[in-house]
């Protein structure tokens, strides 16, 4: 046996020292002195020979780029095992997605080391004037269509694929925002906003119906989204935000369709925080409501309309800010220890649409906001909020005072604000991105 493996290594030794097919007398002469050579030194001559003869001076960048993927995905897989839990029942939803019934204790939020060992909280009290009945009942989302469900105990949580995380621009970009996701200026590094918003006060909370639509995006590094924010700090290195709505992304979902989303941050978007369930913070209490699933049905232009409520407030007991979602459906819970001055309250709520353009020093993006259409086309056609409130310091919903209105680029898209009886403060918005006035 031994014998074999010289003689495998001599012939191929011989064969790269000799391509011209030397006379035999040399290869004679060439095994006599290679076969007294360890086996493992052989190897190493046929693995130093192939890269030189095979690939010439470009073998060394090849290997490294080799190692350098296979490091890369080794990452990537390490990110999956921790993102994806084990499941007692998978669900594949018609749209592709895999939806995966995780019991309740062993979600990612409970990797922290602050929650290592506890369970969820019990809910808690709704702030007061809470109607459930101001949502849409008709909403649901796509991967209850077949009537299945997660069981009790578990919650469903779409299952991230290899493609997710290697669509972003890096491992560690993955399931973030990139910085400024806030409107605070008309120069948002290719953010672009149409938002309502208060200030200057305390607010414990907040709540809105939100009109669903399903927008052109036209870059797959572009998004649009629709949600309220729940903010506090400055806008430098400490701002906290917490942010819940609807959202085309086709880099974080490989899709653009309308999907949930959470979001949170401490630190403006450097380095905490995530996207849905994608990193250990927010606690997932509901079975029924997958965070990052597509949401179904969607409104038409000239037909039917539906929208999504949200509310988000704090728990006066504990100090929890907490997530509700459509007709009553209570989600989940963000901790309060993630935050530094959302510990206390809020000093700044904002609704409204937001995308990425881009395009910042060439024509604009035709990615659309909401439905695509300018406000002034009103209901049916343009994107809505309504019944805009805020909690107050006594858990109480509230109406609005002093709402000042924002729109970036106005003509690429803009917002119209109104209030009667039924929508109380209500305001259209969005638009089609690149058109003759915003070129």
């Amino acid at each position: 046996m031994e014998n074999s493996h010289y003689k495998t290594t001599t012939l191929i030794l011989t064969k790269l020292a000799y391509p011209d097919n030397s006379t035999d007398a040399n290869m004679s002469s060439s095994r006599t002195q290679t076969v007294r050579l360890p086996i493992f030194v052989g190897f190493f001559l046929v693995f130093s020979a192939l890269t030189t003869t095979v690939y010439g001076g470009g073998g060394r960048n090849q290997t490294f780029r080799w190692n350098e993927e296979h490091l890369k995905m080794q990452r990537v897989r390490g990110l999956l095992k921790k993102i994806n839990k084990p499941a007692v029942k998978t669900i594949q939803s018609s749209d592709g997605d895999i939806i995966d019934c995780v019991e309740t204790h062993l979600q990612p939020a409970f990797d922290h080391h602050l929650l290592k060992g506890q369970k969820p909280l019990e809910p808690p009290e709704r702030p007061k004037g809470h109607n459930h009945s101001e949502s849409n009942t008709e909403v649901s989302q796509i991967w209850m269509d077949a009537g299945d469900s997660c069981p009790d105990g578990t919650i469903p949580i779409r299952r991230t694929s290899e493609a997710d995380v290697l669509r972003a621009n890096s491992i560690s970009a993955f399931a973030r925002k990139i910085r400024r996701g806030v409107r605070r200026d008309t120069m948002s590094t290719g953010h672009e906003h149409a938002v309502a918003f208060v200030n200057g006060d305390q607010y414990y909370g907040a709540k809105a119906s939100i009109n669903v639509w399903e927008p052109s995006v036209t870059d797959p590094y572009e998004f649009s989204l629709s949600q309220l924010w729940v903010i506090s700090g400055s806008f430098g290195n400490d701002l906290n935000t917490i942010e819940a709505g609807w959202q085309v992304s086709p880099e974080l979902y490989g899709d653009r369709h309308p999907r949930f989303f959470t979001y949170w941050t401490t630190d403006a978007y450097q380095a905490t925080g995530c996207y849905n369930l994608l990193c250990s913070g927010f606690v997932q209490i509901n079975n029924k409501i997958a965070i990052g699933a597509a949401i179904s049905p969607r409104s038409s232009y000239s037909g039917r309309q539906f929208d999504i409520g949200i509310m988000v407030w704090k728990d006066p007991r504990h100090g929890h800010w907490w997530l509700e979602f459509g007709n009553g459906l209570l989600v989940g819970y963000w901790p309060s220890f993630l935050f530094t001055h959302l510990q206390n309250h809020a000093s700044m709520v904002q609704f409204g649409g937001e995308i990425v353009n881009s395009r910042s020093k060439g024509p604009h993006t035709l990615t659309q906001m909401g439905s695509g259409r300018f406000a002034s086309e009103g209901f049916g056609k343009a994107s809505y909020f309504r019944n805009l409130q805020v909690v107050d310091w006594d858990n109480s919903l509230i109406p609005m005072n002093n709402l000042h209105f924002m729109a970036d680029h106005p003509n690429c898209y803009d917002i119209r604000a109104g209030k009667n009886n039924a929508w109380g403060n209500y305001f259209y918005y969005g638009g089609p991105g690149r058109n003759y006035r915003c070129p």
